[in-house]
């Protein structure tokens, strides 16, 4: 509730028909306002009512959120200089502060641009940075996060509540370092985020209790970009597909990048901020999926993530750099697929998905794995199905003298053929 106006909505963003509202937060003044696109004319106001006659205003600059710059945001619109004038300043910061290799630093440059509209698009991919611990990722992660739309930078040590209810409250890129999460209801619920978080339209439910202590599920928003750093992988093998991977540590780090982060990264940043949030302003309505710059002859799953950075990239090698990383992602997801596991898991799904039956014997597993095998040699033996598919939560149990297999607990042809697809 805002003193001014008990009825006032505070808000962080919001666009409505033509009208781009944004916050912004002056430092220097400890104020926060709006900047407003609307009729063409871009202006910064203190509070804004909209065509519904809904007052909305600002956050206040006490937030601790905004006062401690855990969310950063820009402080006034200031002229972009046009979209590729803007992606070379980008390019030219990153090389500043953080040593990549030069194609990934036109991805990563494309990424900070596409945060900044991402909700005009359905589905994202996300940034990672990978490499043991001094190579340089979470220096990435800063970088990049500093000039993100509202990067909100976490850990993977964070509470996970506040980042539930920021996301869902403030939007924006979430910036998680150290991201490596082991078995924990913790990390399975920053994991719920990640899996969730590249398609709109799917928030991830949480108990909830209201004061009446009746049960009352909350929908928390997670759309939205993830800049991510950690030492290894996701052992979902579907989470691994969203990821857009930078390897650190490879290559000897050059030797102009500074070993401590100047204060001058800050101001860089704000700078960039400022310009990119009047890109935001001006363009956001005119942004669109461009499925013309889809990749020829790999995953659906791979276009439908990154078809909306592809949408952004109108220089011929960005868009090669990219389309060579996703035709080598393609790649090891069919290695993968000829895996025992992906053939015992396509063997299941294809039993159930071809009859009514809810339980297959093992022997025919077995058979199906083995169909058409030209790949490797290997032949799958009962005993070799039954590890498998225990080792993945399927139940197995006598019926009528034959093993039968049943899916697991969740397990309808849907859950299967999402393990296949991993």
């Amino acid at each position: 509730m805002n003193d001014r106006n008990p009825d006032a909505t505070p808000t962080v963003s919001r666009v409505t028909d033509d009208v781009v509202v944004e916050l912004v937060y002056d430092a220097s003044k400890r104020k926060t306002a709006f900047a407003v696109a609307q009729g063409g004319a871009i202006s910064v106001v203190e509070s804004f009512k909209t065509p519904a006659g809904e007052v909305l205003v600002p956050y206040s600059a006490a937030n601790n959120l905004i006062r401690n710059e855990c969310v950063v945001l820009p402080s006034y619109p200031f002229s972009s200089g046009g979209k590729h004038r803007l992606l070379d300043d980008l390019v030219a910061y990153l090389d500043r502060y953080v040593d990549l290799s030069p194609g990934f630093a036109q991805i990563a440059a494309h990424y900070v641009l596409l945060s900044w509209v991402y909700d005009a698009f359905n589905e994202l991919p996300y940034l990672r940075f990978r490499g043991d611990f001094g190579t340089g990722k979470t220096r990435a992660l800063i970088a990049i996060g500093s000039v993100s739309y509202k990067g909100f930078f976490a850990s993977g040590a964070s509470t996970v509540s506040p980042i539930f209810h920021t996301l869902d409250s403030f939007g924006g890129t979430l910036v998680l370092d150290e991201a490596d999460l082991r078995f924990s209801d913790k990390s399975a619920d920053i994991v719920k985020i990640l899996n969730n978080g590249t398609v709109k339209g799917l928030p991830v439910l949480r108990s909830v209790q209201n004061r009446l202590k009746e049960f009352n599920p909350a929908a928390f928003r997670v759309f939205g970009p993830k800049v991510v750093s950690m030492r290894g992988s996701f052992s979902d093998r579907a989470l691994e597909s969203r990821f857009l991977t930078e390897e650190m540590g490879g290559r000897a780090m050059r030797g102009d990048i500074p070993i401590q982060l100047p204060n001058s990264l800050k101001d860089d940043a704000l700078a960039l901020r400022n310009r990119l949030l009047h890109f935001r302003l001006t363009n956001l309505f005119t942004i669109a999926s461009d499925p013309d710059r889809a990749i020829a002859g790999i995953e659906p799953r791979l276009n439908q993530t990154a078809l909306s950075l592809l949408s952004l990239m109108d220089a011929n090698g960005p868009r090669e750099e990219l389309r060579l990383r996703l035709q080598r992602r393609h790649a090891e997801i069919v290695e993968r697929r000829q895996t025992p596991e992906s053939r015992a898991f396509a063997a299941v799904a294809e039993a159930m998905r071809n009859s009514a039956r809810t339980e297959i014997r093992l022997s025919e597993v077995a058979a199906r794995m083995n169909a058409g095998d030209g790949i490797g040699g290997n032949i799958a033996t009962a005993r070799e199905a039954a590890r498998i598919l225990r080792a993945h939560d399927f139940r197995l149990h006598k019926s009528n003298g034959n093993i039968v297999v049943r899916a697991p607990a969740v397990g309808d042809t849907a859950a299967l053929s999402a393990d296949m697809a991993r």
